[in-house]
C-alpha cells in the first residue's frame, strides 16, 4: 500500500501544475467523417502552433492575449476562428479551393516506429515490417524486432516461444484487438494460430501496460490489430513454399454488403509432411503438421451516428506429429517401442467489439468488448498423456471522456472473465473454474509540449485470488526537441497454468513434483505477483542530413511471489512458490538510421541479468543468453513504373546460455555448464512488379548453424535421461523459401 500511496502523491503533484490548453478537430467541410491530418493550427500574430494528427485532432497551449486561431491546409481555404471558451473543444471545417489542379502528396510510412508523445513505451509495427520476412504466423512476426526474443521451445515440436524483458510469454499479456487471446490452454501453441497476413499492425508495450486490458501482464503487452474489411484488399492471395517441404496458403475475400456493413472471409492453410533428420539422431528435426484456420469478419460503420462494430467468428484445427523418424501413430501410439508424439487442437471462438463516439462531443466515447471461446487439445508425448479443454468468456465495458478540458482525459469501465479448465495429466485429472469481476479507472494528463502522464488503478474480485488492487503509472517528459524520457511502475498478478505453459517438459523422462503452498490455489500453488519498474530515453536527431534515433531503456521485474519450474534436478521437474527471491533486469540500447533514401539500418544490444533462488541455490535463468546483438539492414530501390526491389538482411548474435545441471547423469549424457555462442543470418529479396503482384525469395539461417545434440539421450528415449528441452539454437540448419502475393483493391 505504501507504493500505491506514492503513486497517487506523484499524480496529485503533477496535476497541480497543469497548464490550460485548447483542443479540437479539423474536418473537410461537408464531410464530417473526413478529418484533415497535417493541417496547420496557430495563434494569430504568434509562432505558437501545431499540426493535426492522423485523426485531424490537435492540442495547443491557450493564449488568452490572442483569441483567434488560424487554420490552413494545402488545397483548402485558410480560415480564422474566434476562441471564446478554452474549455470547449473546437470543430473546424475547411472548404476546398475550387478549380485546383490535381495535387499528389506522397510520404513514406515507417515500418516500425516509436511515439515521442505517448506516456507508455510503445513500439508500433506495421504490416510493412512483417513483410520483411516470411511471416507465416504470429510467432514468426518478431524476427526483425529486437525488443522480442524468439527461441524454439524444444527439439521436437518446432514451436517458437517469445520473451520480453527476459521473461517468457505467460508474463506478457497477448491480445487481439485488446481482447486477451494467447492465455491458458493456448499458451504453448497459440501464437501459431494467428496467420501473419491477417495482421494489420502490432503494438508492443514494454513494462507495465494499461489497467484497461487486465491485471495479468508483468513484462509487457502485445496487441495485434487485424485487417479491417473496409481497408483490406478486396482480394488477397499469398502462396508460400520452402525447401523443407513446408507449404502455406492465405487468402482474403472482402466485400461491402450494404452502405454500413462489410464482410471479409480469411482462409489459412499450412502443411508439412516431409520427414527430416539432418543431424541423424533418429528424431524428426521438425514435426509433421497441417492446419486449417478460417475466420469470417464483419464490420459495421455508421459515421453519422458515430458507431462502429466488429464481429468475428473463427474455427481452427491443428495437428502435429513428432518423435522418432520411424514412428507410426497407428502402430506405436503410447507404446514403448518407438517414441512419438501427437498434438491435436480444435478451437472455436466468437469475438466482437462495439464503439460509439458522440458526434457533438467527440471526446465522449463508449466501447464494449466480448468474446467466448472453446479450446480443446488432445496430446501425448511418448508414454505421457496431456489433454486440456478450456471454455472462456471475456467482457469489457469502457467509457472515455475529459475533465474540464482535453488535457485531462479519463477512461473507466468494468470487466468480467470466466475460465473453465479440464486437464488430464498422465493419469490424474485437474478441474477448476476461475472468474473475476473488476473495475478500472485511468487518468491521462496530456501537455504535448513537455509532459504526459497516465495513472491507472483497477480493483478485482477473483474467486481464488480474492480482492486485490493493480496500480500502474506511466510518465513521459520531453526536456528538449525530439526527445522523450519515460518512467513506469506497475503491479501484475496471475495464476499460473503450470502444465499448459510448460508442455515441452512432457517430452522428457522427468517426474513431476508439486510442492503445494495453498490448497485453495490452482494446483495448490499461490498466485504470482510482480512489480515492474522501467525507464527509457528516446532521442531523435539528424545525422549527415538523414533521420536517426536512439533508444536506451532499463526495466526490472521484482517478484513478490513467483511460480518456479525448477529443472536443476536432471530427473525431476519441481513446481513451487518462491517469495522475494527472484528478479529480472533488462537493459537495451537501439539505434535506427536512414543511411540514404531507401536504405535503413537498425542496431540493438541487450543485456539480461535474471536470477532465481532455486532449492539448490541462486542461479542464472537457464537457456537465456545474457548478451545479445541484433542488426537489420533494409533497402528499397526507387519506384519505376510502379515496380521496385526490396532487400532485407537480419543478423542475430546470442551469447552463451546456461544449461540446467546434468552433473549427476552418466558421462555420455552430461552437458557443459554453458552453451556455445550462436550466430544466425536471415535474408529476403522481394520483387514488386506492380501494386497488385510481387514475388519474394528468402533464406533463414543461411550460414547453416546447427546445434550438435539438441536431444539428450536420443538413443534411449524411454530411459531416465531423455530430455528434448536443452535447445539453445537452430536444429534444422538452412532453409530457403519462395512465395508470391497477389491482390485486387
Amino acid at each position: 500500500m505504501k507504493r500505491i500511496s506514492c503513486l497517487f502523491m506523484l499524480f496529485l503533484g503533477i496535476c497541480a501544475g497543469a497548464q490550460e490548453k485548447i483542443s479540437g478537430v479539423v474536418y473537410e467541410r461537408g464531410e464530417k467523417n473526413m478529418p484533415l491530418p497535417g493541417a496547420n493550427v496557430y495563434w494569430l500574430g504568434t509562432q505558437v502552433g501545431t499540426v493535426t494528427d492522423f485523426d485531424g485532432k490537435f492540442d495547443l497551449p491557450y493564449k488568452s492575449e490572442s483569441q483567434q486561431l488560424v487554420v490552413s491546409y494545402i488545397g483548402f481555404t485558410t480560415d480564422t476562428v474566434a476562441v471564446r471558451d478554452a474549455k470547449i473543444p473546437l470543430k473546424i471545417d475547411l472548404a476546398p479551393k475550387s478549380n485546383l489542379d490535381e495535387i499528389k502528396i506522397v510520404s513514406k510510412k515507417q515500418a516500425t516506429s516509436r511515439s515521442f508523445l505517448d506516456a507508455q513505451n510503445v513500439i508500433n509495427v506495421s504490416s510493412d515490417e512483417l513483410l520483411k520476412a516470411a511471416c507465416c504466423n504470429l510467432s514468426e512476426s518478431f524476427e526483425t524486432n529486437p525488443s522480442i526474443d524468439v527461441n524454439f521451445a524444444d527439439a521436437i515440436s518446432g514451436t517458437r516461444q517469445i520473451k520480453m524483458l527476459g521473461l517468457t510469454s505467460p508474463y506478457i499479456l497477448i491480445a487481439t484487438e485488446n481482447i486477451p487471446t494467447v492465455r491458458g490452454a493456448s499458451q504453448a501453441y497459440g501464437l501459431t494460430f494467428t496467420p501473419g497476413t491477417w495482421v494489420e499492425s502490432i503494438q508492443i508495450t514494454k513494462g507495465a501496460g494499461s489497467v484497461v486490458n487486465g491485471y495479468e501482464s508483468m513484462a509487457g503487452q502485445i496487441n495485434v490489430e487485424l485487417q479491417k474489411p473496409t481497408k483490406d484488399d478486396r482480394f488477397f492471395l499469398n502462396l508460400y513454399g520452402a525447401t523443407n517441404q513446408r507449404f502455406e496458403l492465405n487468402s482474403h475475400f472482402n466485400t461491402p454488403v450494404s452502405k454500413k456493413w462489410s464482410t471479409g472471409l480469411y482462409v489459412h492453410g499450412n502443411i508439412h509432411q516431409e520427414k527430416h533428420d539432418v543431424n541423424h539422431d533418429g528424431f524428426l528435426d521438425m514435426p509433421l503438421y497441417h492446419q486449417v484456420n478460417v475466420m469470417n469478419r464483419w464490420q459495421y460503420t455508421d459515421t453519422e451516428k458515430g458507431l462502429v462494430g466488429f464481429f468475428n467468428i473463427r474455427a481452427l484445427t491443428d495437428e502435429k506429429q513428432a518423435g522418432q523418424v520411424n514412428f507410426d501413430p497407428e502402430q506405436h501410439k503410447l507404446g514403448n517401442q518407438v517414441w512419438g508424439s501427437e498434438i491435436k487442437t480444435q478451437r472455436y471462438d466468437f469475438s466482437s467489439k462495439f464503439g460509439y463516439v458522440n458526434p457533438d462531443l467527440p471526446w465522449q466515447k463508449m466501447g464494449a468488448q466480448f468474446s467466448v471461446s472453446h479450446h480443446n487439445q488432445e496430446s501425448y508425448f511418448g508414454l505421457r498423456r496431456y489433454d486440456i479443454t478450456q471454455n472462456s468468456i471475456f467482457t469489457n465495458f469502457m467509457y472515455n471522456s475529459i475533465i474540464s478540458d482535453s488535457r485531462h482525459k479519463i477512461k473507466t469501465g468494468v470487466s468480467f472473465t470466466y475460465d473453465d479448465y479440464e486437464e488430464l495429466v498422465e493419469n490424474k485429472s485437474y478441474t477448476r473454474t476461475d472468474n473475476a469481476v473488476g473495475a478500472f479507472f485511468e487518468y491521462n494528463f496530456d501537455n504535448l509540449e513537455k509532459l504526459n502522464l497516465t495513472l491507472g488503478l483497477r480493483a478485482d474480485q477473483h474467486n481464488r485470488m480474492g480482492f486485490f488492487l493493480t496500480p500502474r503509472l506511466h510518465i513521459r517528459y520531453s526536456p528538449w526537441g525530439k526527445s522523450a524520457f519515460r518512467a513506469s511502475i506497475g503491479r501484475g498478478k496471475r495464476l499460473a497454468n503450470i502444465f499448459a505453459e510448460n508442455q515441452n517438459l512432457f517430452a522428457t523422462s522427468r517426474s513431476i513434483k508439486i510442492y503445494p503452498s495453498n490448497l485453495e490455489g490452482a494446483y495448490g500453488l499461490d498466485a504470482e505477483i510482480a512489480w515492474n519498474y522501467g525507464v527509457s530515453f528516446l532521442q531523435g536527431f539528424n545525422l549527415w542530413g538523414n533521420k536517426a534515433d536512439i533508444t536506451v531503456d532499463f526495466y526490472r521485474t521484482d517478484f513478490e511471489n513467483q511460480l518456479v519450474a525448477d529443472r536443476e534436478s536432471p530427473t525431476q521437474i519441481q513446481f513451487y512458490n518462491l517469495k522475494n527471491e527472484s528478479y529480472a533486469n533488462s537493459f537495451q540500447v537501439e539505434a535506427n538510421y536512414n543511411i540514404a533514401k531507401g536504405l535503413h539500418t537498425r542496431l540493438a544490444y541487450k543485456y539480461y541479468d535474471i536470477k532465481t533462488k532455486y532449492l539448490s541455490g541462486e542461479k542464472l535463468k537457464p537457456l537465456t543468453a545474457q548478451h545479445r546483438f541484433f542488426a537489420n539492414l533494409s533497402y528499397e530501390t526507387p519506384i519505376k513504373n510502379n515496380s521496385t526491389w526490396k532487400f532485407d538482411v537480419t543478423y542475430n548474435w546470442l551469447g552463451k546460455q546456461r544449461f540446467p545441471q546434468t552433473d549427476s547423469n552418466p558421462q555420455a549424457y552430461q552437458l557443459p555448464e554453458f552453451s556455445p555462442e550462436v550466430n544466425t543470418v536471415n535474408a529476403q529479396v522481394t520483387r514488386v512488379f506492380s501494386p497488385k503482384f510481387e514475388v519474394y525469395l528468402g533464406g533463414e539461417n543461411i550460414t547453416n548453424v546447427r546445434q550438435n545434440r539438441p536431444i539428450l539421450a536420443a538413443d534411449n528415449p524411454f530411459g531416465s535421461n531423455f530430455d528434448t528441452t536443452f535447445v539453445y539454437g537452430p536444429i534444422f540448419g538452412s532453409m530457403y523459401y519462395m512465395g508470391l502475393r497477389y491482390k485486387l483493391n
